[in-house]
């Protein structure tokens, strides 16, 4: 049987690989339109929700949403700084994890998203 810390990864790290192709796929296949810059953004939400649950599995979900939310509040604040527009330019990966140019509205997807999976995880916890 394997112990708790793996069986808590285990889920978290499935659906962050799910969620990184998904993010890729929109960025590399759809065209750039509103639509796709509200799910490319849902979908980095989702990505960081996911990693903090997995870096961290027996940390409260309400923590895990707070440091998933502080981490893509941080970055679109960073962007304000011109710098990753600046980083992405001369390595384009970069722009897929630091973003290229500030939108307010950016903020709200990733905040919305993340309270979603966090009742999400709060229901699921809670049912085990």
């Amino acid at each position: 049987m394997l112990a708790a810390p793996i069986r808590r990864r285990m889920p978290a790290a499935a659906l962050l690989a799910g969620v990184v192709a998904a993010g890729l796929l929109v960025h590399a296949a759809l065209p750039d339109s509103a639509a796709t810059d509200i799910a490319g953004d849902a979908l980095y939400a989702a990505a960081a929700y996911l990693a903090v649950a997995l870096i961290a599995p027996a940390l409260p979900v309400l923590a895990v949403g707070g440091i998933a939310a502080a981490w893509c509040v941080s970055v679109e604040l960073f962007q304000l700084t011109g710098l990753p527009l600046e980083w992405g330019a001369r390595f384009a990966p970069v722009m897929l994890v630091l973003g290229t140019v500030f939108d307010a509205r950016d903020i709200l997807v990733y905040v919305l998203t993340i309270v979603v999976l966090t009742a999400v995880h709060v229901l699921v916890r809670h049912r085990r």
